[in-house]
């Protein structure tokens, strides 16, 4: 079979048990998932999905979250949309249920905590982040082609070789970055509901070589001063200029004066305001992160690999992707996210030590064989809210792995040795190609191989030992396909089981 046809064969799997194409109003993918709008979620068969070989795992979100990694998930997005497009029948309804602790059954109660956790944190402020989130993902592949380009080719500097085609792998390299404020801005206004080349334009502004003639509050500005950050308010301020002006000009006038006025003001407020003010806001997240690092690396890298899990169970892991950016386009590699990363790794060790733990129980330990290579490659979401979350304590253990994972990092940032990434959207083992620091390639690898280490090694120790009580050992270390076939532990007059502690 080819690629394509695998593909389309993924696809054709995948569409069938999402309700058919009647029931999906939008496709998206971002680095692992792909991102579905439903008419209906009652029509999606979870336990079906779920046991395709091709899915790794499904996240409730704003939209139903189907992962299947990096790289397949852009390869199957075209072939889904293609069907959809095509029409397919919604599928009948109605799953059978698993029956004992298996890992269907973790994966339900992931779901449902997942589900809860949206319900209550629908905050406008999660949504906004939610946007932002929208305006930078779109980016990421770009990003992380142009990163590992930008490796090589410091590489190849540092060795002499072909001096003849480096320059061209630097131009290659650093042309998308180099006018990454114009995509931000088409994306800021596309999401915020103004017409995107309008928002494009206004953030073009910013990276335009004749700003360098224009003086604001006594100095000159410079060509990309403001960045990503100003890029993203000059096109938020167009969408609102753009709005005002659909509501008051004259539908006749509106084709020639709503873009002008949208460029003209806003494009004015960006060069005599914007542009300076993001420009301090940029210059102050890199400095205070070089001082953090610097001052406090070990204590900053254990409370934010510690913490990550958590901020992205309530979605406030979004904030930080713009300050990824910045920190990329102001210093070359953001040096936080080989420190978050180690969450990652936190979770791989404590998946490793469930699945000691819970030697009879085969259905778990299948679901954690299978999650393992993702989870080693940074994809941690089958991992996530497959095993450790609806577990509970092994949720908190990864945590407390991914601390230890950070603090390692930071510590060697406290000693000299900055381990940052060319690009975000990787991590774990998948991050190596994108290191980047300001020492050898060569000690970058391997304070961020030993931070995995680390990671590993504290998550799975905290897992082993701490991450079970004695009432989950008997729940769960169960064989799940013997289950029905033992006597119930329930008397006569109250056949209802208790509910698993977990």
């Amino acid at each position: 079979m080819s690629t394509d046809d695998k593909n389309r064969a993924i696809a054709a799997a995948i569409l069938p048990l999402v309700g058919g194409a009647g029931n999906i109003t939008s496709v998206a993918h971002c680095m692992t998932r792909l991102r579905l709008g439903l008419r209906d979620r009652s029509l999606v068969r979870d336990e079906a999905l779920k046991a395709l070989p091709a899915v790794l795992g499904t996240v409730e979100d704003d939209t139903y979250q189907i992962v299947l990694g990096p790289g397949t998930v852009a390869r199957v997005t075209p072939a889904f949309e293609a069907l959809v497009a095509g029409g397919a029948p919604a599928p009948e309804t109605g799953a059978a249920p698993g029956a004992g602790h298996t890992a269907e059954e973790l994966a339900d109660r992931g779901a449902a905590l997942k589900a809860a956790r949206k319900a209550k944190n629908a905050t406008p402020f999660k949504l906004f982040l939610r946007k932002i989130a929208n305006i930078f993902v779109p980016l990421i592949p770009a990003l992380i082609g142009c990163g590992i380009i930008a490796g090589l080719n410091g590489l190849l500097v540092n060795l002499g070789w072909l001096p003849g085609v480096t320059p061209a792998l630097a131009a290659v390299a650093s042309g998308f970055m180099a006018l990454i404020a114009v995509f931000v801005g088409y994306n800021t206004a596309k999401e915020f509901g103004g017409t995107p080349i309008l928002g494009g334009a206004v953030a073009a502004i910013i990276v335009y070589a004749g700003v360098a003639k224009i003086e604001v509050f006594g100095q000159q500005l410079s060509p990309g001063q403001g960045g990503v950050l100003g890029a993203l308010g000059a096109a938020v301020l167009a969408v609102y200029v753009e709005k005002w002006c659909r509501r008051w000009v004259p539908e006749s006038l509106d084709v020639l004066v709503t873009p002008t006025l949208t460029v003209l003001v806003s494009g004015l407020v960006t060069v005599f305001g914007l542009m300076y003010v993001a420009g301090e806001v940029s210059q102050a997240i890199g400095d205070f992160a070089n001082w953090l690092l610097a001052h406090a690396g070990a204590g900053a890298g254990f409370l934010l690999g510690g913490l990550f899990l958590p901020l992205v169970m309530l979605g406030l892991h979004q904030a930080l992707i713009p300050i990824h950016t910045t920190l990329i386009e102001q210093q070359g590699y953001t040096v936080l996210l080989p420190i978050l990363a180690m969450a990652g790794a936190g979770q791989v060790g404590a998946a490793m030590a469930v699945y000691l733990k819970l030697p009879r129980n085969g259905s778990i330990r299948r679901t954690i064989r299978s999650a393992l290579p993702a989870g080693f490659l940074g994809v941690g979401e089958p991992l996530i809210y497959g095993v450790s979350l609806p577990l509970g304590r092994p949720f908190v253990t990864a945590c407390v792995g991914g601390a230890f994972g950070g603090g390692f990092v930071g510590l060697f940032s406290m000693l000299g040795d900055k381990v940052g990434s060319t690009a975000i959207g990787p991590s774990g083992w998948a991050l190596f190609p994108l290191l980047d620091g300001d020492k050898g390639l060569g000690t970058t690898i391997a304070i961020y191989a030993g931070g995995l280490l680390v990671g590993y090694a504290a998550g799975f120790t905290a897992t082993y030992f701490w991450g079970f009580s004695r009432e989950m050992i008997e729940e769960f270390d169960v064989d799940p396909e013997a289950a029905p076939h033992t006597t119930p532990a329930t008397t006569p007059t109250d056949p209802t089981p208790e509910p698993a502690k977990v």
